[in-house]
């Protein structure tokens, strides 16, 4: 039997909704079993702690578990390859760091594309560093040190958690825009960089405000600056850097991205719930116990940043002739 045209058109135009049609079911089921957060550092630190209160808080909101899985190693790639490759249909998701935009230049045989091969989802957080001196130093704020660094060229040594790290890469911004010349030395993390600036074998440390925090307060450590564009709740009295050098910001922060080509309208149903999740007051007081501020950023003004970003270190790591390990 012959099919008259209009007909035919009106089954070739259903035929094309279909996809949208599916993936709207999709997102309004959406999450119909458990979502696995990647997170590619180990069970403790600040990021695992933000994505295990982001996990309960889409789990109440939601009505579906979200599990926080760790799979640490190689500055945060070894996790973002794993959901690069997982299925794009919002059940793997992962927790992205100031790591995967410092990545994009320093790492360049990484089996996967950190721009293209993920969706952004959302901020989540973002936390300033602080640059602290040893007390034996001179300066007590950053006009006096950038004058004592240029009088003492290379014999100021700053400590970092590692080649690469975001304490190494504010530290080289903070040469780059300063105009000064400090020796870098690596640490295999965080704490053994902070016994050392404790001990005066090193100087300078840009470090996370909780890890230094109690030694700034009796004295033992002198913040001269934080690194974020605006003063910390946890050292108000602490200048930022940008009062002194307008334009410096650094910090450590966090957000969730999908694999490419997750349906839109569950990239959305996401955004809207984090979003929700960050305005809590319970979940901002948590935020602030660790001297973390929300982040919630929409998918594309997330997209910006993530870029923005990758932009900045990138000059950064090609001024200071950084080589990924």
């Amino acid at each position: 039997m012959k099919i008259r045209r209009r007909q035919f058109l009106r089954l070739v135009a259903v035929g094309a909704a279909l996809p949208s049609v599916s993936h709207f079911a999709r997102a309004e089921s959406y999450p119909a079993r458990p979502v696995h957060l990647i997170v590619g550092f180990p069970p403790g630190g600040p990021g695992d702690i933000l994505a295990r209160l982001i996990a309960q808080s889409l789990t109440e909101r939601l009505g579906q578990s979200f599990v926080v899985e760790n799979r640490p190693g190689a500055s945060n790639n070894i996790a973002t390859e794993a959901v690069v490759r997982a299925p794009s249909d919002g059940y793997t998701l992962l927790q992205i760091t100031a790591s995967n935009a410092i990545g994009v230049t320093l790492y360049q045989n990484l089996n996967f594309d950190f721009l293209t091969d993920l969706v952004p989802v959302g901020g989540t957080a973002r936390a300033p560093l602080v640059m602290e001196v040893n007390p034996s130093l001179p300066p007590r704020t950053v006009p006096e040190f950038i004058a004592y660094a240029k009088a003492n060229p290379g014999k100021i040594n700053y400590a970092s958690p590692g080649n690469g790290t975001s304490g190494h890469l504010s530290g080289e911004l903070f040469k780059m825009m300063a105009g000064i010349n400090l020796v870098h030395v690596p640490y295999r993390g965080g704490a053994p960089a902070l016994t050392d600036l404790l001990g005066g074998q090193v100087q300078v440390l840009f470090d996370p405000i909780p890890a230094s925090l109690a030694y700034i307060r009796t004295g033992k450590l002198r913040a001269l600056a934080v690194t974020t564009a605006t003063r910390s709740e946890a050292l108000p009295d602490v200048p930022t850097m940008a009062e002194f050098m307008p334009g410096y910001e650094a910090s450590n922060w966090w957000g969730i991205c999908a694999p490419k080509n997750t349906p839109m309208q569950i990239v959305d149903k996401l955004n809207s719930e984090i979003d929700a999740a960050l305005a809590d007051p319970k979940l901002k007081a948590r935020f602030a116990d660790i001297a973390t501020g929300p982040m919630p950023m929409t998918p594309p003004e997330f997209k910006r940043f993530i870029g923005d970003e990758a932009e900045k270190w990138a000059k950064v790591i090609r001024f200071a002739g950084i080589k990924g390990e």
